[in-house]
């Protein structure tokens, strides 16, 4: 895709944090009017790439370009004065003011880019209108509830009209109808504005949504394509076989019946096209040493096993772990 399509664009970007590497040669481009998700686990480096393309750090190495503007390892202010400008950013922490009004929020994100008078009284009323939140202009932020809250995040991150808008984690704490409403929200930018949108998650539904995603692990970009695309690699259906024994159970079907069964977190995993077919042979042959047997279409998930070797919460809690050994100072 030509440059002057590409609302994002990033060069083998890396980043340390002494001697732990959690970018480790970055590389993929969102298309203008794109909806991409960054999807990988805690630990996976999607905080890291977001902080840097939002302009909060500064990458070890490589480079990104935002809309045709480049952070490297030395930008320039008016580099940065230019890409903030021209993006929006929507955090996973709040950070509206809790002792001020809803509209008080937005006048004060409003002067912060130049915007006063009638101009910004507009902008604010059309935000608004559009996020629903008329009838919610005077309340105080701290009375509102998670899905209104993020309403108000949104509105103020497109305050400026940035043609590029980030989002951290954007659905975390969201009821499943407030998730809805993001994404009917998400939608409508993108018809009606033409709004990039690039979002980090953790939440592999919300990455199903997404046009394209990239799935972030240990630092690795270890995949980039629509989610349809990344499931079709599967080579059919999953199979999920519980077993008392599973190495030994793995071993024997890989032996008689030549299937490629792995053990992954306790249970045996296989892929197989027509896997309903491929039941009855498996209880047949080995009755005594199955629990149980699960059958479904392949998920993201399954994505990841098949890339890393181990599940998707299995490297988030390990993430936590190694977290919680750092802060204890182990």
């Amino acid at each position: 895709m030509p440059s002057a399509e590409l609302a994002v664009e990033v060069q083998d970007l890396r980043h340390r944090y002494g001697e732990r590497e959690a970018l480790k040669g970055v590389s993929f481009s969102v298309g203008r009017g794109e909806i991409f998700g960054l999807l990988g686990p805690n630990g996976g480096g999607k905080t890291t790439l977001f902080r840097i393309l939002s302009t909060l750090m500064i990458p070890t190495s490589g480079r990104a370009a935002l809309l045709g503007s480049v952070l490297d390892q030395a930008p320039s202010q008016q580099t940065l004065q230019t890409i903030r400008k021209a993006i929006g950013v929507v955090f996973q922490a709040f950070s509206l003011d809790k002792k001020l009004t809803v509209r008080e929020n937005l006048t004060c994100q409003g002067n912060l880019y130049g915007l006063s008078g009638s101009s910004l009284r507009g902008r604010i009323d059309e935000m608004l209108e559009r996020f629903r939140l008329s009838d919610r202009a005077r309340d105080l932020v701290g009375t509102l509830s998670g899905g209104l809250s993020r309403r108000v995040e949104l509105a103020k991150g497109l305050l400026h009209r940035p043609a590029l808008l980030l989002m951290d984690e954007p659905a975390t704490g969201l009821d499943p109808g407030a998730r809805h409403d993001l994404w009917e929200y998400l939608q409508s930018l993108r018809k009606q504005d033409s709004v990039t949108v690039l979002m980090t998650t953790h939440i592999l539904e919300e990455a199903e949504r997404c046009d394209r995603i990239g799935i972030l692990s240990r630092g690795n970009m270890v995949a980039l394509d629509s989610p349809a695309a990344l499931k079709g690699r599967i080579g059919g259906d999953v199979l999920s076989i519980e077993s008392p024994a599973p190495q030994q159970l793995a071993g024997a079907i890989r032996e008689k019946l030549g299937a490629d069964a792995q053990v992954v977190d306790g249970s045996i995993r296989l892929e197989r096209h027509e896997a309903h077919r491929f039941v009855p042979t498996l209880i047949e042959s080995f009755s005594g040493q199955i629990s149980a047997v699960t059958v479904g279409r392949p998920t993201l998930e399954d994505v990841f096993i098949q890339l890393t070797g181990h599940r998707f919460w299995d490297e988030d809690a390990a993430a936590a772990e190694r977290a919680s050994e750092k802060r204890a100072g182990r």
